[in-house]
């Protein structure tokens, strides 16, 4: 499966939705789609049940945002912020499970799964362990080769991907800072997350334009990217979406999904 290269006029602003549960249902992710390119849908895990992963499909598919999956450790307690130590064979069907789960309503509502984006510390689990990014890549392919998984670049989780033939789509992030070796800051240290928009949006530009971030010890290092995640928990994510569409748009930067060619 091919896909088309991203070129220095064109990338995909994703978003990570569907984060509430049962009465706790967010008023946010309304605001934030129609600035999307494509959005990760929480799979029960870490947030999300039933109806909230069927609403939140219903609107990406009335907006034409490319939909994936948003797997995660068993935490609900933790919103899937707390590394789990899993056997890989567990961790496999734990992932297999909800990506399946989002597929199957996916299409059954009409839609194509797109994609596969790991949660919070799964996500940076699965970039530093190699055990964990290959129980994430053998569920992937035993459901869809065409899948795309999303994960950080220069990571055990690209590696695996490329080495079982699957499209790995490299991801920035709008609102969080970077370390020396590339990783992101963990949310329990000061300044993980960036919530000033001048900021957030300075970071856009520099991803966007010149491949290129500032870490949060004033470095700048190298970091090409596919796709810029904007978490819509962060404060303003709001107006912060609707900023960083104006902001790459005006600059003639097209906003659109990664494509199969």
């Amino acid at each position: 499966m091919n896909y088309e290269p991203r070129t220095m006029n064109s990338t995909e602003l994703n978003c990570d939705l569907g984060e509430s549960y049962g009465k706790m249902t967010s008023q946010y992710d309304e605001i934030i789609m129609p600035y999307l390119s494509s959005c990760n849908i929480a799979c029960g895990f870490h947030s999300g049940d039933p109806m909230t992963i069927e609403r939140t499909i219903k609107m990406a598919l009335r907006h034409d945002v490319a939909i994936g999956a948003h797997p995660s450790f068993p935490d609900l307690q933790g919103f899937g912020r707390r590394i789990m130590h899993i056997p890989q064979a567990e961790l496999t069907a734990i992932v297999r499970y909800q990506i399946a789960a989002l597929k199957g309503m996916t299409e059954a509502l009409g839609g194509t799964l797109h994609h596969v984006k790991p949660h919070g510390a799964l996500y940076n689990f699965a970039a530093k362990n190699e055990a964990a990014a290959q129980s994430i890549i053998d569920a992937v392919k035993s459901i869809d080769e065409k899948l795309i998984v999303y994960g950080l670049p220069n990571s055990f989780l690209q590696k695996k991907a490329k080495e079982a033939g699957l499209y790995f789509g490299k991801e920035a992030f709008a609102d969080r800072r970077y370390e020396r070796d590339g990783s992101l800051r963990a949310r329990t240290h000061e300044g993980a997350v960036i919530e000033q928009a001048e900021e957030v949006l300075t970071q856009v530009q520099m991803m966007v334009k010149e491949k290129q971030v500032k870490t949060h010890n004033g470095e700048i290092i190298p970091l090409e990217a596919d796709t810029i995640c904007l978490h819509s928990d962060t404060q303003g994510a709001t107006n912060l979406a609707r900023q960083i569409h104006e902001m790459l748009t005006s600059n003639g930067i097209k906003i659109d999904s990664i494509k199969r060619s």
